[in-house]
């Protein structure tokens, strides 16, 4: 039960990371022009994954200083997803194991 527990929340990790991706590449092809948010499917696809990331960014966001129109939170939050993943998971199947959990 707890090793399916784990599996559920690396798989919601991996689409986290996924999205974050998403969002951070249609986020710089809005800004060099590239797509435009005046097309109906790129402003609902915008929209829909600002609304998933933002709470996500919001509390690392009051944290980190202003670097003007640079903003590194997606850096910062793929980066703890990727710490999660790894030593965090391990040692939570690790863990697992040794109690008897698995």
């Amino acid at each position: 039960m707890f090793l399916m527990l784990l599996g559920i929340i690396a798989i919601l990790l991996q689409v986290a990371l996924w999205i974050i991706i998403a969002q951070a590449v249609i986020s710089w092809l809005i800004a060099f022009n590239v797509i435009n948010t005046h097309n109906d499917f790129v402003a609902q696809l915008w929209n829909v994954l600002e609304r998933i990331t933002e709470p996500l960014y919001r509390p690392f966001r009051r944290i980190m200083p202003d670097f003007g129109g640079l903003d590194l939170t997606p850096m910062l939050v793929i980066v703890i997803i990727w710490v999660l993943q790894g030593p965090v998971m391990k040692y939570l199947v690790t863990f697992a194991y040794a109690n008897g959990l698995a």
